[in-house]
């Protein structure tokens, strides 16, 4: 993962204006291929529930998810829908139980996109929810059922909503 530690997240977000009386969601057949988008679709949702970390690492790859060698998938764990080819996920690296990578954020005026990135080893907890342009650094630990909305350095572990950096007792 590149050091650029003085750019945020969203400094990475590319945005994309929507125009008329509705919000930027009710484009998004403007934005992706709505067939591109179900089949993405099935392939997460039988990801989700499958028990075989080589079938999800397989189905994920296929629909251009980057996956590192070892990566493991918790149930139920879920990378972006629309954009899953924004999603890298290095070697050794934890999505854990109902984990969600989000690479879009669809608002009133426009909707933006951004790459997430998960350094290698390290771990994301059940129920954290990981927002677009976020960069988690190797090593870095994200408790369960924390929103990240900034980059968290390698090592780190991260806790809360909003996820805050946490000295480890021990």
């Amino acid at each position: 993962m590149p050091d650029d530690s003085s750019t945020t997240r969203h400094d990475r977000l590319a945005r994309h204006v929507t125009s008329g009386a509705f919000n930027s969601l009710r484009h998004w057949t403007s934005a992706k291929n709505p067939l591109r988008v179900v089949l993405n679709y099935v392939v997460i949702l039988l990801v989700r529930h499958s028990p075989s970390l080589r079938l999800k690492n397989y189905l994920l790859r296929a629909i251009g998810v980057t996956v590192g060698r070892g990566v493991s998938w918790g149930l139920e764990s879920t990378p972006d829908v629309f954009w899953p080819e924004l999603v890298t996920v290095e070697d050794d690296a934890i999505i854990g139980y109902d984990a969600t990578l989000l690479c879009h954020e669809f608002l009133q005026d426009e909707y933006r996109t951004g790459e997430v990135v998960v350094g290698e080893r390290a771990m994301i907890g059940a129920g954290a929810i990981v927002l677009p342009g976020v960069r988690i650094g190797a090593g870095a630990k994200v408790a369960a059922n924390s929103l990240v909305a900034k980059d968290v350095p390698p090592g780190a572990t991260v806790a809360g909503v909003p996820a805050e950096e946490h000295t480890q007792l021990g």
